[in-house]
């Protein structure tokens, strides 16, 4: 609607136009004498014509609206009567003018010129204020009432007062007119003081009102000047006015009309501005011929009013400023509210809100969960500074990441989402920059951090909780496909996922109830197949489903951390039976009972201690214990470090497990107090004779050979795993191992089969 009711620049150029070639007449005119006094009249009425133009162009685009229209069809009609009664001036100049003196001015010109300025004062009125309770109104009315007081007492005092006790009297057609214009100009000004924003544009009000000033002008001018001020008052002070008027015309134009917004407070500055227009005729006063003792009291009421005024200033001030501070402190309370205090994201709170408001208006919706992989190494082994500083970088690549498609938020820990309202953008889009961000190291400490993203998009009559349900559903399939990838939510997704979680439940209850049982693989010489060792495994016997295999429990066992309950299970159960063989069998039956230790028990605090009480428990001594790790486990950072150094203090033998297969096995055992090396059964598989592959069967024996001579070098114990036959036993005997783990061996067996074991050794050394 703005452009429809744009007025052209061309008619403030042309009403401007002529009042500078007005005012550049009236100076020629008064240092030369050039021109006749008439033609001090021709400037208001050719603008006057501009102005009617201008005022019918938007009246024609405005008409349609009740307020807009109807105000600016009375100022249409105002300026018509303004305009004829300033031409029969013009014509009243032109006949009976004589030497430089103004002419009086004709009634009919004064009528019609009455009518106008009548006309724009009801105009003004008519403007409503805007919807405000009775207390404002009361409040408007009163502040309204004490600014127009104070603006007419300056008005009066140094206008209408002087002209109507002046010498020569002026014809009551001027002072009509001039209190007219006062009444506009005062009336106006107060309205618009008070007037919010609506179908008149406040600035284009402003300009009207402003029009009436140009009365004032004449007005000091005829005091001061008598009747030499005609002259200037028509060639350089009315002349003004219509140009203020197409000014409003043309501010009216550029405004959006159609938009009623409430009205503002009343101005809080004007009745102040009002009190001190009140003082100024009593300060004139004062200066005048009084008595001193009038001059005295006039001057301290003055001054009374000023101090009062400037007391109420400061306290509207600090009032003020008060107010903007439970403003400030409005915004940043209800900023932490919806928003993370670590990363500045918008928090879990703001995010359901969101989701529900887009839910509700049936956007569509798509819910990016995004998880951080193995962000618990970072905090256990750098510390939460760093982790916390790892966060705010995710936050700002998210951030990045998202744009202007999607809003991104910190759900908690390290857990992040980006929700996507509209459909516009594919969320497979985001995750994947949200993934090719993260491709390169991050935050200060140049860290390299994956993610897992579970893709979800809300289905008709879909709820928060569903959707969430389904990104988090997603998310855990992405982190089970191998992590860093995204993953988006299909029906029936739900099923695998919610069974691995029934399934840490149920790992909750089988240890409750006793379910898990401890079996044991013999470690043996591989020259006399004497049992020197032992591998303790854990096994599950459900109730329902039989025996359920490591593999399927492990890993829920692990992303539960229940993993720390069922491994002081295994340890305390091996140490009581290992303590038991050996008081059965003598102190030379067992020498190594190993327990498998995963990264999540090692980053247990307690973990330390819970082995020593086992040991202390059984009677077993330290250095009877061995402890496997993976190297997997060993490279998750200084924590675990310095648990195993710690161990290793009090003379647990540590035994790294699957050697060979990590990325730093060599530096490994500088750093890592390990006794015992476990060749990993990959390198042991087609050691002994492979036809097919000569090439990798020569590979895995030098692999096993150097590992032994390595072992050897460092005094570490070897063990090979996974032995599966006699070839592969004399093969591994020739590289120089000694001892060997595998089913060729011995499979894993209870306690009551290696009771059994042991006892049918001892006899054979006996016999």
């Amino acid at each position: 609607m703005a452009d429809d009711t744009r007025v052209p620049s061309r008619y403030v150029w042309i009403t401007a136009g002529l009042a500078v070639a007005s005012l550049l007449w009236y100076l020629l005119f008064s240092t030369v004498g050039a021109g006749h006094v008439a033609i001090a009249y021709v400037a208001v009425p050719l603008e006057g014509l501009v102005a009617v133009a201008a005022l019918f162009r938007l009246w024609r685009r405005v008409r349609s609206e009740p307020v807009a229209g109807r105000f600016w069809r009375a100022l249409l009609i105002a300026a018509v009567f303004m305009t004829v009664g300033y031409v029969l001036m013009l014509i009243n100049a032109a006949r009976f003018s004589a030497g430089d003196m103004p002419p009086d001015m004709p009634l009919s010109a004064a009528v019609a010129v009455g009518l106008g300025f009548a006309l724009a004062m009801w105009a003004v009125a008519r403007v409503p204020q805007g919807a405000v309770s009775p207390a404002e109104r009361w409040r408007m009315h009163l502040d309204r009432v004490v600014a127009f007081l104070g603006c007419a007492t300056v008005l009066w005092h140094f206008g209408l007062a002087p002209m109507l006790t002046a010498t020569e009297r002026w014809s009551p057609q001027t002072l009509t007119l001039v209190g007219l214009a006062f009444l506009l100009t005062i009336g106006g000004i107060t309205k618009v003081s008070y007037l919010g924003d609506g179908p008149v544009d406040r600035t284009a009000m402003r300009l009207v009102a402003t029009m009436g000033l140009a009365a004032a002008g004449v007005a000091v001018l005829a005091t001061t000047f008598g009747n030499a001020g005609g002259v200037p008052s028509q060639s350089v002070v009315l002349p003004m006015a219509p140009v203020l008027l197409v000014l409003a015309v043309r501010a009216q134009g550029t405004a959006r009309l159609g938009r009623r917004r409430v009205s503002r407070r009343s101005s809080p500055l004007l009745p102040y501005l009002a009190i001190a227009g009140g003082d100024l005729p009593l300060i004139a006063i004062a200066a005048g011929p009084l008595q001193w003792p009038g001059r005295v009291s006039l001057l301290a009421a003055v001054l009374v009013s000023v101090l009062v005024t400037i007391r109420q200033f400061v306290a509207f001030r600090d009032n003020k400023l008060l107010l903007r501070d439970i403003r400030g402190q409005e915004v940043r309370l209800q900023h932490e509210v919806s928003h993370d205090g670590l990363t500045g994201l918008a928090n879990r709170a703001r995010f359901r809100d969101a989701l529900h408001t887009a839910l509700e208006n049936g956007e569509s919706a798509t819910v990016l969960l995004v998880d951080l992989d193995d962000f618990k190494t970072v905090n256990d082994s750098l510390g939460h500074d760093v982790g916390d500083r790892l966060l705010v970088a995710v936050a700002h690549v998210l951030d990045e990441a998202c744009g202007t498609d999607a809003l991104p938020v910190r759900i908690g820990g390290d857990e992040f989402a980006a929700l996507l309202v509209g459909g516009t953008t594919v969320g497979e889009t985001v995750a994947q920059r949200i993934l090719d961000a993260l491709e390169s190291p991050i935050s200060e400490h140049r860290l390299l951090v994956q993610a897992s993203i579970g893709i979800a998009t809300a289905a008709p009559a879909a709820t928060v909780d569903g959707v969430l349900r389904d990104a988090d559903v997603s998310m855990y399939a992405a982190k089970q496909r191998g992590k860093a990838g995204f993953v988006r939510y299909e029906p029936g997704m739900e099923q695998p996922v919610l069974a691995h979680i029934q399934l840490g439940g149920e790992i909750r209850r089988g240890l409750d109830e006793g379910e898990f049982r401890v079996v044991y693989q013999p470690v043996v010489l591989l020259e006399t197949g004497k049992v020197i060792g032992v591998e303790a495994l854990v096994r599950w016997e459900h109730p329902t489903r039989g025996t359920v295999p490591p593999i399927e429990f492990i890993p829920a066992a692990e992303r539960t951390g229940l993993i720390v309950e069922l491994g002081r299970f295994v340890l305390r159960e091996t140490c009581r039976q290992t303590a038991a063989w050996l008081a059965e069998f003598g102190p030379d039956a067992l020498q190594k009972p190993g327990v498998n230790v995963s990264a999540r028990q090692l980053h247990d605090p307690g973990f330390v201690a819970d082995v020593l009480a086992a040991l202390a428990d059984s009677g077993l001594s330290t250095d009877r214990l061995v402890l496997e790790l993976t190297e997997s486990a060993v490279l998750r950072g200084s924590q675990i470090s310095r648990t195993l150094h710690e161990l290793d203090r009090h003379g647990v033998k540590l035994a790294l497990d699957d050697f060979g297969t990590g990325e730093s096995s060599l530096s490994l055992l500088r750093a890592f107090p390990a006794a015992i090396i476990k060749l990993d059964k990959s390198f042991v598989d087609g050691i002994e004779i492979d036809d097919a592959n000569p090439a990798a069967r020569d590979a895995r024996q030098a692999v096993a050979r150097a590992v032994i001579q390595l072992a050897g070098a460092l005094g570490l114990d070897t063990v090979a795993e996974g032995i599966e036959n006699e070839a592969q036993v004399e093969q591994l005997r020739a590289l120089g191992y000694t001892l060997g783990q595998g089913y060729h061996l011995a499979r894993p067996m209870n306690a009551g089969n290696f009771t059994a074991l042991l006892a049918s050794q001892r006899d054979a050394v006996a016999a």
